[in-house]
């Protein structure tokens, strides 16, 4: 079936990229191609940017800078109320092209379309609390006052993994502040993107303000040398590898940007002695298996306390046997392919390494057609592993056994990665204890479904600077203007 024949409305899959409010081909004319992963066929393709269409989207999103930065925060919050709810009602078709394009379950692309739509609603109500503060002076003859005010041009690039909601975690607290932006997604997620903008359009932001360019991966690192090289961008947001983090936080340096990065995750999955089996069980799976492992906050470490560690291990090894792997659209489904070859190898590549090392293969640790992976649990994992030092980012349970606290404490921490951990003990002073001694941005204690948009999202060390969603959310976006004011 054509991706169109999927849509209720066909008019949400754009072909053309977003830039002044029009839809527009590349001024070199090039495209190319959007495949499903789960098949491998052609389902769309769009325009090719380059850095002349960066460029012209930047000088876009400048013209558009002061007429929306000078709408009230009510103003701005009526507009992007509208935006979410065109967003609520198209959330069916929303959740079609993620899975065709990226291939997630398609219940698990409902779900992203909850999330990320909470973005907006949220940033929307947030808009009309951008508050400052009147200082105590101290001198009779000032007033001192500190104003909160949009840093300007913004952009945005966003990864494959979530088309939907990492754009829109970016992109409504940038519109909310009163900024405008560019966002370059993912080479191989371009459609959702589009179709966020097309209801941006229908809602009344105006043109200019919200631009989307697409760019496959060469084009890519040359249309984001533009954007982050051009001085009328004042701020950055990305999310993806710390290796690229690395690259972008260099290019902005020459103009000074204030970058927002949520990078590279390595989490750990904590399971003590005292911890309800069965929660973490659920928890585990929950988590390592949503988007097949494909997650910045998926966990790649479980490290699992002497006394419960087999019953864990034959446990998940039973329910991680049971899932049923394919197509997104395929009913029943419970995980879907991976995003590309390259990925694939990759995963086969840790498992490989892992057995070769003496880990025991318990369950799974091959790969189907095309880019699906078996649901896979190792026992026996040990630091020597690849899969103990690099983030797999695929459908692996690598599991290691711990016997005290302070063992499991010096080997979670891990010298790069401070993203997500997660950890369960029904002992709260243990729970306490360890979640302080953790150094990740987010833990989940006895949970696993931990992000959310009234929470802050990010992490510490080299996974990343600032933080996504929650009332904090909206300060990457704003600049501190401090007012003396004689009365003379």
């Amino acid at each position: 079936m054509k991706l169109s024949e999927r849509l209720k409305e066909a008019g949400l899959l754009k072909q053309h990229f977003l830039c002044d409010g029009q839809w527009q081909a590349a001024l070199s004319g090039t495209q190319f191609a959007v495949a499903d992963p789960a098949t491998g066929v052609q389902i769309a393709s769009v325009p090719n940017a380059e850095a002349a269409d960066a460029t012209v989207a930047i000088d876009a999103a400048e013209r558009a800078l002061p007429s929306w930065r000078a709408l009230t925060g009510k103003q701005r919050a009526r507009t992007m109320r509208r935006w979410y709810d065109l967003l609520c009602e198209s959330a069916e078709d929303l959740a079609v092209l993620i899975s065709a394009e990226e291939g997630k379950p398609l219940n698990e692309a409902r779900a992203e379309v909850e999330y990320g739509v909470s973005f907006v609603e949220w940033f929307a109500e947030e808009a009309k609390r951008i508050d400052g503060d009147v200082l105590q002076s101290p001198h009779s003859d000032k007033r001192l006052l500190a104003l909160r005010q949009p840093i300007g041009v913004c952009v945005s690039i966003t990864p494959w993994n979530f088309p939907l909601a990492m754009i829109t975690r970016k992109v409504a607290p940038a519109l909310a502040a009163g900024c405008t932006i560019v966002v370059k997604p993912a080479e191989q997620t371009p459609l959702t993107a589009l179709a966020i903008g097309e209801l941006a359009l229908r809602a009344g932001i105006p043109g200019g303000v919200l631009n989307i360019l697409t760019a496959d991966s060469a084009n890519s690192v040359l249309v984001g040398e533009v954007l982050t090289g051009d001085p009328r961008v004042a701020h950055l947001s990305f999310t993806g590898s710390t290796e690229v983090g690395r690259i972008l936080m260099r290019q902005c340096a020459s103009t000074i940007k204030k970058v927002s990065l949520e990078l590279g995750g390595h989490a750990p999955f904590i399971v003590f002695d005292d911890a309800d089996l069965e929660g973490a069980i659920e928890g585990a799976l929950s988590a390592k298996y949503r988007n097949a492992g494909q997650a910045c906050i998926s966990p790649n470490r479980f490290y699992v306390q002497a006394g419960i560690h087999d019953r864990f291990v034959a446990r998940i090894s039973e329910r991680s046997a049971a899932l049923r792997v394919g197509n997104g659209f395929d009913p029943g489904v419970n995980i879907g392919p991976l995003i590309d070859a390259q990925a694939v190898t990759k995963v086969q590549q840790h498992v490989d390494d892992a057995i070769r090392q003496g880990a025991q293969l318990v369950t799974g640790g091959k790969p189907g057609e095309l880019g699906f992976f078996q649901p896979t649990v190792i026992a026996g994992v040990t630091h020597a592993m690849v899969m103990s030092r690099e983030e797999t980012f695929g459908p692996v349970i690598g599991v290691a056994r711990f016997e005290t606290e302070a063992e499991l404490l010096a080997i979670a921490n891990h010298k790069e990665y401070g993203l997500a951990a997660y950890l369960y003990t029904r002992d709260l002073a243990r729970a306490w204890r360890v979640a302080e001694a953790l150094e990740f941005g987010m833990i989940g204690i006895n949970a696993s479904a931990i992000s959310n948009e009234v929470a802050p999202f990010g992490g510490v060390k080299q996974s990343g600077l600032g933080r996504e969603g929650s009332k904090y959310g909206i300060d990457e976006y704003l600049e501190m203007k401090y007012l003396c004011v004689g009365l003379q």
